[in-house]
């Protein structure tokens, strides 16, 4: 016997996977610091003269790095990652809690700091253009942010717990490095290893927060399919 068409409805591959979109921005977010850190051991490993505690990490894709492009391509990837991640964290925050406009400052230090990345990528020190990296440092607030977005939800403490640490953090490594107090603890003979540190948390706390959104979403898709 055929079956009568049912008017007034169309397939809509959306209600099959909610969020689908947003959660493989976020997915981006778990990508970036992952491949941000293969291309700096890549990078590490084929200049063998790299003196970890007074070099800093842009020098492995300057002119006397053995393989620049290693390094200089990673970062211009992972800066890409990093500006559709910020879209994906901005999208979340207005799906969870309706506060589009944190999510849009959300999104918007998280394109100022993508593209930092990708224009020292392309002007690799010590030309002045690399300075553009500073913009990634923005993203020191983009904690902040997400906690003022994802305040309403009493779910997500652990989260933002695990947000408001990497801001303090964050603030007191920055303290350090500027040496605004304690100005002999970091010198030239060991400023490396501060920056790796300080490197590690920016760029990986990105990647855990957008491990945990991911799954909250994921969870709200689930929820909205069996409302």
């Amino acid at each position: 016997m055929r079956r009568l068409p049912v008017i007034g409805r169309s397939f809509d591959p959306t209600r099959s996977r909610p969020f689908a979109g947003r959660r493989l921005l976020l997915a981006c977010g778990v990508a970036a610091p992952i491949l941000a850190l293969a291309s700096t051991v890549s990078a590490m490993a084929v200049y063998p003269h790299f003196n970890q505690a007074r070099q800093y990490l842009s020098e492995l894709g300057g002119a006397s790095a053995d393989r620049p492009t290693i390094f200089n391509a990673g970062v211009f990837a992972a800066g890409f990652l990093a500006a559709l991640a910020g879209v994906g964290f901005g999208l979340a925050i207005a799906t969870l809690t309706r506060a589009r406009l944190i999510g849009g400052l959300t999104a918007t230090v998280f394109l100022l700091a993508g593209y930092g990345l990708a224009e020292a990528a392309i002007y690799p020190w010590p030309d002045p253009r690399h300075l553009a990296i500073n913009l990634g440092l923005g993203i020191q607030i983009a904690p902040l942010l997400l906690i003022w977005g994802l305040w309403t939800r009493p779910d997500l403490k652990g989260l933002k717990l695990f947000l408001a640490g990497v801001f303090v953090t964050m603030a007191s490594l920055t303290v350090l490095t500027k040496h605004l107090i304690l100005p002999s603890l970091v010198n030239d003979a060991n400023v490396g290893w501060w920056e790796r540190a300080y490197a590690i948390i920016l760029v990986g706390w990105v990647g855990v927060a957008a491990f945990l959104l991911e799954r909250c979403l994921r969870q709200e898709s689930v929820g909205s399919k069996t409302a």
